[in-house]
This record gives C-alpha cells, sequence and structure tokens, in this order.
C-alpha cells in the first residue's frame, strides 16, 4: 500500500468521492458487522453509483469492492462458525480460536489500510494497495 501519484491532480469533487469510497466500508462495518455481505452490497452500490465517473474515482470504488468481495468469505466463514459454536452445533477448537484470530487480524490491517486509503485519497493522493491494486488496474482503463 503506497500513495503515488496520478498522471492528473483530480479535482476536489473526485477526491472527496474516492475517498467516501473506502470511508462507506467502515460506516458499514459499524451497523452491519455481525454480517458480512452488508459491507460488499454496501461497496456493490457505491461503485454503480459511480461507474461512470472519473478514472480516479472509479479507480478507488473498484479497489474498494474487490478488497470487500475478498474478505467476504472469510469472514462469513468465521461467522457461520461462531453461530455454531454458540448454538452447540460446534465446539470451541484450537483450530477456531486460530481461525478467529486470523481473521480479526486480517481485519485490523484492512481497517488500517482503509482508513489511510481514505485519508490519502481525499487529499488526491492515489493509494495502490498490494494484490488489489495490481488487479483493480486490469480492471479498470483510464
Amino acid at each position: 500500500m503506497s500513495p503515488r501519484a496520478f498522471l492528473y491532480a483530480p479535482p476536489d469533487h473526485e477526491a472527496e468521492r474516492a475517498s467516501n469510497s473506502y470511508l462507506m466500508s467502515l460506516v458499514v462495518i459499524m451497523v452491519g458487522l455481525p454480517l458480512p455481505i452488508v459491507n460488499v452490497i454496501d461497496s456493490g452500490i457505491f461503485y454503480l453509483a459511480n461507474r461512470k465517473s472519473g478514472h480516479f474515482v472509479r479507480w478507488h470504488c473498484t479497489q474498494t469492492l474487490l478488497a470487500q468481495v475478498f474478505t467476504l468469505p472469510f469472514n462469513a466463514a468465521g461467522v457461520y462458525w461462531t453461530i455454531g459454536i454458540l448454538f452447540g452445533r460446534a465446539s470451541f477448537t484450537n483450530n477456531y480460536a486460530a481461525y478467529l484470530l486470523t481473521v480479526i487480524l486480517f481485519n485490523l490491517v484492512e481497517f488500517v489500510a482503509t482508513m489511510f486509503s481514505a485519508i490519502q485519497t481525499r487529499k488526491g493522493r492515489h493509494v495502490s494497495w498490494w494484490f488489489f491494486g495490481a488487479v483493480t488496474d486490469a480492471l479498470v482503463r483510464g
């Protein structure tokens, strides 16, 4: 994850919308924490609303959506496994504890990266996440 410059400086309204793509996923975490699909739906709606925007906005909306789609199966499995333990269908094991710790750590890293990206894109700086940035470059053409 590193800030780098696009070939142009995005106008203030584009920088704000690009930043909002990251902020939307943070706000939804507070509302839909137990339901990981809510973040994907929110990011998808924001992407669809901005898919005809400038390249800077589309690029960051796509990166946010890809990150949410990628984390969905891991978070969903953690929620499903936790519900299974709470309702007695599964038991608390070392495997569960390790998986839950890994998912929490991954989500914490994503949370910090999202905050950093929101701040940087609001300043008009381009932030490309490791892996997601390369995939986003392949999907979004200027």
